[in-house]
């Protein structure tokens, strides 16, 4: 199998007045290609610090990072941004969706950095929309949808240049039941599709959708479990 991502040594610290404070101790980690992995924790175990790591948001202070083969621990600002948006779909607890523009223009947005012309953007951010089951809805603005609705477009938007992994922290954390099956079955179909997925989550029944499921503590992995597997953070 593929190895996608592979984390060795890694290692994090913030100085924090006259003190170096470790985020991540030391973290091992391989990912496979097509893997559907939850990371839980509780709040200040590094979860998010490692999620940013491999999101290629940030940098570990030591160790090796990995991604299809490339490390990317020392790559520029400019050259992670480019990696990040070349192979990684982002979606967030709280949408962060521009207000004052459609759905439609909210997808296409990354295809406007990625430097794409305007009618393959529209096409492409159409047929997203449609994929999430929203294309009655691409010319109403955030406000005038629900709060499912919102993470859909965040989806598509998150698939519009077509990366292998998509990256989701807390992504049902703002949402009521329905929406959260709703969002779910959408993330199931993506991995049975063949890509990545690694989503950030404090509901150990959302993580037990995942095939993996990966529990951090004091900057460490302490537990890895396959999928059905009820992991507390507590």
């Amino acid at each position: 199998m593929t190895k996608t991502i592979q984390l060795s040594g890694v290692k994090k610290f913030y100085h924090v007045g006259e003190q170096d404070l470790a985020a991540l101790d030391g973290i091992n980690l391989e990912i496979t290609k097509g893997e559907f992995s939850a990371l839980m924790g509780p709040s200040g175990s590094g979860k998010s610090t490692l999620m940013n790591i491999l999101g290629c948001l940030d940098r570990p202070t030591i160790g090796s990072y990995r991604l299809d083969g490339e490390e990317v621990a020392n790559l520029s600002d400019d050259e992670l941004a480019v990696t990040r948006n070349r192979k990684i779909g982002f979606v967030f607890q709280n949408f962060n969706l521009l207000s004052r523009i459609s759905a439609a223009e909210n997808v296409a947005l990354p295809l406007v950095y990625a430097g794409i012309g305007k009618k393959e953007r529209e096409e492409r951010a159409m047929y997203f929309l449609e994929a999430v089951g929203l294309a009655d809805r691409a010319q109403h603005q955030p406000n005038e949808l629900s709060g499912g609705q919102r993470q859909r477009v965040a989806i598509a938007r998150a698939l519009v240049n077509n990366p292998h992994i998509i990256m989701a922290d807390e992504p049902t954390g703002n949402l009521d039941t329905k929406s959260t099956h709703e969002i779910m079955a959408i993330f199931e179909k993506l991995h049975d599709e063949g890509r990545t997925i690694i989503l950030v989550t404090h509901e150990p029944e959302i993580a037990s959708c995942a095939s993996r499921q990966l529990l951090v503590r004091d900057g460490k992995i302490t537990r890895d479990e396959g999928k059905g597997v009820r992991m507390d953070v507590v």
